[in-house]
This record gives structure tokens, sequence and C-alpha cells, in this order.
């Protein structure tokens, strides 16, 4: 079993990694505006760095 506040912890660590990279990324907005959101999103959780961390970081959080 974790410790206490490690949800928290890392619930807090997606929202900075979301504030500090995704929010306003210029290759989501124009992948958005070449391919579409379904795509831009899709390479997002698939091929970018930041989004495979998130996407780690979530599968723990519902692992829990």
């Amino acid at each position: 079993m974790r410790e206490k506040g490690h949800k928290k912890r890392m619930y807090k660590q997606v929202d900075h990694l979301l504030s500090t990279y995704c929010q306003g990324c210029f290759l989501h907005k124009q992948l958005a505006a070449d391919h579409g959101r379904r795509y831009a999103h899709r390479f997002c959780i698939t091929q970018c760095t930041v989004g495979e961390q998130l996407r780690r970081m979530g599968n723990q959080l519902n692992d829990e």
C-alpha cells in the first residue's frame, strides 16, 4: 500500500505537466487543424513523450 497523499502528489504532477507542456501546444493545434482533433489527440497519447508519461501516470492511478 502506498503512503498517504500519493494520489494527491500524482494528480499535482499531472496538472503540472498539462499546464507546463500541453496547454497551448503548437504541435497539437497544428495537427488538429491539419488532420482533426482525433488525430492530434492520438498523436499526443501515443507519440508525444509528455503524453506517454501522462498515460503511464494515469494507468498507475487506475491500478490503485
